[in-house]
């Protein structure tokens, strides 16, 4: 017959050795008690009740004891209010445990609740996969092609007759045709053998999205020949992955650094899931430079231009070099053979009535190997709207691209798009040669170019169907 112990186990007990409240705090003062009243010691109920403990987790570090490097200056109070913010935003990110360096680029600028990496942002993780830091827009990536004797009006037009910018897919009929050996590697990964994510890669392809993509049609100063840039990212696929990731991340965090920021949550790299995960992101890089191509040979064959050269780069992704893995948001590589099709070229935009910079990048320690990948923005959209409250639309695009050929291809001007929303691209490229980022090699100077333009928001589209 057993005999019920005196000795209670209790809560407050547990906890003074160690245990947490979670899944196995039930159990542990259910078993424990059992095994007191079998006529357990106390102190070997303690032993026998250590693995019922969570494992140790990881803490972050101290505020301010990673420092990064600042390759960014203010002139003017919305520049320093701007880098004041940024600053702020890296200090907490600096604190999640897996990341070694940080540097921030002369385009930065906060995007997120506090601690999330900013546009302009690149970090070294050790051993890590952070989603969070490649953002929604994996491999958002600029792609230039040159023609032979071509008019840039002739490319425009032939671009505008071919490209697709807006929500969602191609309709049937239109749609460009998807590598079925691409398509075989996405159904081969855990994490894109998906029905969504499968059907976003044969409707997305040949689209360019929204926001700040673009296609941008001018002439190399070198050269004096026609060239084609083009700007956007994984569209669905990416954006689909980018969530599935942020989950299994979030599972990792819960686990592992639960006082870590949720958009810093991390997938270790030597898992199965991490693995799996930075294969998927290879295969996304994969789909985002096939849709960059398919657009600029449809535009080509379109205009029946001859193709001289043609390169491409990616800003938001992760690179792994030596033991790191260097997460890049909004900031291009600057070291040569960063990928197997990397040429030592890489391009930065500043707006639609500056030039596109041809770089060759210098690899700079300080600024963790990177340069930056466009001009940014001090402050937001919405602010940019009210500060330009006073004058229309086409008047501000008269008064901003005059001489250009400015195209919306939903007919309706985004006002926040306008070079007046970016910082100044003289100062930008001023910074990147005091911060010796960066070697220009050629200028593409503007001819036109595509964008999305204001489109109207999906739930006011939605209520009018419902009528």
């Amino acid at each position: 017959m057993t005999m019920l112990s005196e000795e209670k186990l209790t809560s407050e007990l547990l906890k003074s050795w160690g245990h947490a409240e979670g899944k196995a705090f039930g159990a542990a003062l259910r078993d424990g008690q059992t095994a007191l009243d079998q006529g357990t010691s106390l102190e070997d109920v303690r032993q026998m009740l250590e693995p019922y403990k969570p494992a140790p987790t990881i803490p972050l570090a101290p505020s301010g004891a990673k420092p990064f490097h600042i390759n960014i200056e203010a002139e003017g109070a919305d520049e320093e209010a701007n880098l004041a913010a940024v600053k702020h935003h890296m200090t907490e990110l600096m604190r999640t445990p897996t990341i070694e360096a940080g540097a921030i680029m002369p385009d930065a600028c906060p995007a997120g609740p506090l601690g999330t990496i900013p546009v302009g942002g690149v970090v070294a993780a050790r051993g890590a996969i952070h989603p969070g830091m490649h953002s929604a827009d994996i491999c958002c990536s600029v792609m230039m092609t040159e023609f032979e004797e071509t008019e840039p009006a002739k490319i425009l037009d032939a671009a505008h007759a071919m490209t697709h910018f807006g929500a969602g897919g191609r309709a049937n009929g239109k749609r460009f045709t998807l590598s079925m050996t691409l398509y075989e590697e996405f159904r081969e990964n855990r994490y894109l053998n998906n029905p969504k994510v499968l059907r976003a890669a044969q409707e997305h392809l040949g689209t360019q999205g929204d926001g700040n993509h673009f296609l941008f049609v001018g002439t190399s100063r070198n050269t004096g020949k026609t060239t084609i840039v083009t700007h956007h990212g994984s569209r669905g696929p990416g954006a689909l992955l980018y969530k599935i990731g942020m989950n299994v991340a979030e599972r990792f965090r819960r686990k592992l650094s639960p006082k870590t920021l949720k958009q810093n949550a991390w997938i270790p790299a030597d898992t199965e899931e991490g693995i799996a995960y930075w294969e998927a992101l290879q295969l996304i890089r994969k789909w985002t430079k096939a849709n960059h191509n398919a657009i600029h040979q449809a535009a080509s064959d379109l205009a029946g231009a001859t193709v001289t050269r043609r390169f491409w780069n990616e800003h938001n992704f992760v690179f792994k070099r030596g033991d790191l893995f260097y997460h890049g948001k909004g900031a291009t590589p600057a070291w040569e053979d960063y990928a197997s099709d990397a040429t030592g070229l890489t391009l930065i935009p500043l707006n639609m009535a500056e030039p596109v910079l041809v770089v060759r990048g210098k690899d700079a320690s300080h600024a963790l190997g990177f340069s930056p990948h466009g001009a940014g923005r001090n402050y937001s959209r919405s602010e940019h709207k009210r500060r330009t409250a006073g004058k229309t639309a086409e008047e501000l695009l008269v008064e901003e691209t005059k001489g250009l050929d400015i195209r919306f291809f939903e007919n309706r001007i985004d006002v926040s798009e306008l070079p007046s929303g970016y910082k100044k691209a003289g100062a930008v490229v001023a910074q990147i040669k005091k911060f010796g980022l960066a070697e220009i090699e050629d200028y593409i100077d503007p001819y036109g170019c595509i964008m999305a333009g204001e489109i109207e928001p999906f739930w006011k589209k939605n209520k009018g169907s419902r009528r």
